[in-house]
């Protein structure tokens, strides 16, 4: 019996070890930046067996067979298709010299970077984000499209919910592309019922099964935040469909705070490919815009920037990176996380070191305890650079907006940290017109003026326990 049991633990330690060692291989063959590898390896050995598993399920970028198969499948069609509807190779390239990084790399990426416009609302409070939502849906003729990370029951999206349903009995064809893991709740919902019942079609992004995870990644998110009107009206932003008044009341830390921006003309049916793309690879059907505005002489232009697994990986960080290097005068970025790749914190610091104005604006507090821990980690090296950080006392500043030289907007629903960069499936808007990024300028001073500046000598004066658990963040940071 003492042999059986002697062989037994000899034969879990062997397998404990060889298991270990062959995850070990896996991870340092991989071509990714030192920071995660070092950061998978610590998970490996302090957490046993149980590190290595979890490396295995969400580690890699693995979309999966038929995710995978699709996505290779639909590039060249759609790539195609934007660039024979939107192609405009001879025009000139709006925004100066500053968005010609931009211009370089969505041309490179997918063959058109601006496209017109004619009118842009920016919407920033909850009222005038429903209400105009609601109207947008009342006048539907011919389609809605919607993708959201969070659909949370109660409030102002129950109107919503309700309107949705109206517009599908009158004959609109409404098609709803929901996360989820981030809509759990609404899937087992009376309204997701009632929807599906009025001819509705809703369509679960990215499900999480425990099976799965076997064979692909299950924490990739569909963190787009859209909303098409026939193709010819498309909101996107920071908003998911939630209303704040009823969304995680006790979560301690406020109302959030959300913008959204509504756009015609090209811009419209160019977010309704993304959405297509998106619910092409979940369902198998094409379902591609039908309208295309052709004209010439636009006055405000936009560019669209698509990123996620399988198509268009990091472009947003990239198109990041590049409004970066370019300032000449002054960078504001507004995000709820702020975990930044070594590249962009280090770009941020350069920026800083040369002159550039860099305001960097967050929410004093924070939904995420390990994020906000993470962010603080970044905060002495970025104030002893000559940045400056705002801490937003009015709630959960959610809103991502990044503005260069009050002449270039980034808006949109990617966060600044890794997991938005790399591996959700986000979308973000580059506005290049003065009046435009005007209004996102004076949004962001409304901000400013809520907030509380952070000097270096005061987050000097910090415990040393609050420096042990951001040290530890830091180094885990590019797996939050």
């Amino acid at each position: 019996m003492d042999n059986l049991q002697n062989i037994f633990a000899l034969f879990v330690v062997a397998f404990y070890w060889l298991f270990s060692a062959a995850v070990t291989v896996r991870v340092i063959t991989r071509r990714r930046p030192v920071s995660s590898t070092l950061a998978w390896l610590l998970v490996i050995y302090v957490i046993p067996l149980i590190g290595a598993v979890l490396y295995l399920m969400i580690g890699e970028l693995n979309l999966g067979r038929r995710h995978g198969d699709r996505t290779k499948g639909m590039i060249d069609p759609y790539l195609h298709n934007i660039n024979h509807r939107f192609g405009q190779a001879e025009a000139a390239m709006p925004g100066g010299a500053l968005a010609q990084g931009i211009h370089q790399l969505l041309i490179a990426r997918n063959g058109v970077s601006a496209l017109g416009y004619s009118n842009m609302q920016l919407l920033d409070s909850p009222e005038c984000i429903f209400q105009q939502w609601l109207h947008d849906i009342a006048q539907a003729q011919e389609s809605i499209r919607l993708a959201t990370y969070i659909w949370h029951n109660g409030g102002r999206v129950d109107e919503i919910a309700q309107a949705l349903i109206a517009a599908s009995h009158r004959g609109v064809r409404v098609s709803l592309l929901i996360d989820h893991a981030g809509s759990r709740s609404f899937f087992r919902s009376r309204w997701r019922k009632r929807m599906v019942e009025a001819g509705i079609e809703i369509v679960p992004a990215l499900p999480v099964k425990l099976l799965r995870a076997l064979a692909q990644r299950i924490d990739l998110r569909m963190h787009r935040k859209l909303l098409i009107i026939d193709d010819r009206i498309a909101y996107t932003g920071s908003m998911n469909m939630a209303d704040p008044v009823s969304f995680k009341q006790g979560a301690g830390v406020g109302q959030w705070i959300d913008l959204m921006l509504r756009l015609d003309g090209q811009a419209a049916p160019a977010m309704a490919k993304v959405f297509a793309w998106d619910w092409e690879v979940e369902t198998g059907q094409r379902y591609l815009p039908e309208h295309y505005p052709m004209v010439p002489d636009w006055k405000n232009w936009v560019s669209i920037i698509p990123s996620g697994p399988g198509v268009g990986e990091d472009l947003i960080g990239q198109a990041v990176l590049s409004a970066i290097y370019r300032a000449n005068l002054s960078i504001t970025i507004c995000t709820p996380y702020f975990v930044p790749s070594e590249a962009i914190f280090d770009a941020l610091c350069q920026a800083a070191r040369r002159g550039v104005d860099v305001n960097v604006l967050l929410p004093k507090h924070n939904d995420s305890l390990m994020v906000g821990w993470a962010s603080r980690s970044y905060f002495e090296l970025l104030l002893e650079s000559g940045a400056r950080i705002h801490r937003f006392n009015g709630g959960l500043l959610h809103s991502k907006v990044m503005l260069v030289d009050d002449e270039m907007a980034l808006v949109g629903s990617v966060n600044l940290d890794i997991r938005s960069l790399q591996l959700n499936f986000e979308l973000t808007v580059v506005l290049f017109d003065g009046a435009s990024t005007a209004r996102i300028g004076r949004l962001l001073e409304s901000y400013l003026e809520q907030s509380e500046l952070v000097t270096l000598a005061w987050w000097r004066k910090r415990s040393k326990g609050a420096r042990v658990l951001e040290r530890l963040m830091f180094f885990m940071s590019p797996l939050l």
